[in-house]
C-alpha cells in the first residue's frame, strides 16, 4: 500500500494523512530557490515529478533502520508532507506539515503490511493501527494484489498493483474507503503513486491520480526540484471549485 495519505479529500479531522511529532529530522529546501537539500545525515537519492501537481523528494538517513526510507512532497506552495517507512514499506510515521498533525504505527497491531510478500504471493492482506499526536486511533484493513501488468518510466521498471483500503474509527465506525491502482518498483523497494477513488462517511468521492511522469536521479536533469510541472493548472481550477476538489473546510 502506497504510505502516502496525504489527499487533498481533507476528511479525516484529527490523525488521517498526517509524521509523527516525535520525528526528530525535519527536511527543509536549500537555500537555493527551488532546491530541495535533506536533513543532515539523510543523502536524497530520487526525484520524483507525479500528476496532481505534486513533487516528491525521496531520501534515506544513517540515524534510521536499516531498510526506511523518507520522502517530503511539495506542491507549489512548498512541503506540504513527510513520512518514512520501513523495508517491508510500512507506514512508520507520518505528518501533515501545513497542519502538524502526525500518525505512527502501533507496533502491535494484528497484521502488518509486507512488501516481501507481496513479491512473493502477488498480494498481501494487512490490518494495521495508527495513533495521532491528539491520541486519535485509526484502524487500517485491506489489500495490495500484483495485477501481473509492467511498465517502465524515466527507465525505471514498475509493477502495476490493485489496492483496497478501509479505514475506521477506533469505535468501529468506516471514516473512508480508498481503490485504486498504484506501482511498486523491486529495485528501490517502495510503492509509487496511481489513480484511485476515495469515498469517505458522507458519501463524497474524490478521484486523484499521483501516476509518476518523471524520474530524476543524482547528476540527472530535475534531480532536487521542488516545483511541481504536471497538472498543475487542473489542480488551480480544482482548488477553486470546492465541488470538484472535495473540499469540506
Amino acid at each position: 500500500m502506497f504510505r502516502n495519505f496525504f489527499s487533498p479529500m481533507p476528511i479525516l479531522t484529527a490523525a488521517f494523512g498526517v509524521t509523527a511529532a516525535m520525528m526528530t529530522l525535519s527536511a527543509q529546501p536549500a537555500a537555493a530557490a527551488g532546491i530541495f537539500t535533506p536533513p543532515a545525515g539523510c543523502t536524497l537519492e530520487i526525484t520524483v515529478q507525479n500528476r496532481s501537481c505534486t513533487v516528491s523528494q525521496h531520501y534515506r538517513c544513517t540515524a534510521d533502520q536499516a531498510g526506511d526510507q523518507r520522502v517530503t512532497i511539495f506542491t507549489p506552495d512548498g512541503p506540504v508532507y513527510e513520512s518514512r517507512i520501513d523495508v517491508e514499506t510500512r507506514w512508520m510515521q507520518s505528518r501533515n506539515l501545513l497542519s502538524g498533525l502526525a500518525d505512527t504505527l502501533v507496533d502491535d497491531s494484528p497484521d502488518h503490511a509486507s512488501f516481501s510478500t507481496l513479491l512473493d504471493s502477488g498480494r498481501d492482506d494487512f490490518d494495521f493501527w495508527t495513533v495521532s499526536n491528539t491520541g486519535e486511533r485509526l484502524h487500517h484493513v485491506g489489500h495490495d494484489i500484483l495485477t501481473g501488468e509492467t511498465t517502465e518510466i524515466s527507465g525505471v521498471a514498475l509493477e502495476v498493483t490493485q489496492f483496497d483500503l478501509k479505514t475506521y474509527s477506533e469505535s468501529g465506525d468506516l471514516l473512508i474507503h480508498r481503490q485504486g491502482s498504484q506501482f511498486i518498483s523491486r529495485a528501490h523497494g517502495r510503492f509509487y503513486g496511481g489513480t484511485e477513488k476515495s469515498t469517505d462517511w458522507t458519501g463524497n468521492a474524490v478521484e486523484d491520480n499521483d501516476t509518476p511522469v518523471r524520474f530524476a536521479f543524482p547528476g540527472q536533469p530535475g534531480f532536487g526540484d521542488t516545483t511541481p510541472q504536471y497538472d498543475c493548472d487542473l489542480q488551480m481550477v480544482r482548488a477553486s471549485d470546492p465541488l470538484q476538489s472535495g473540499a469540506k473546510l
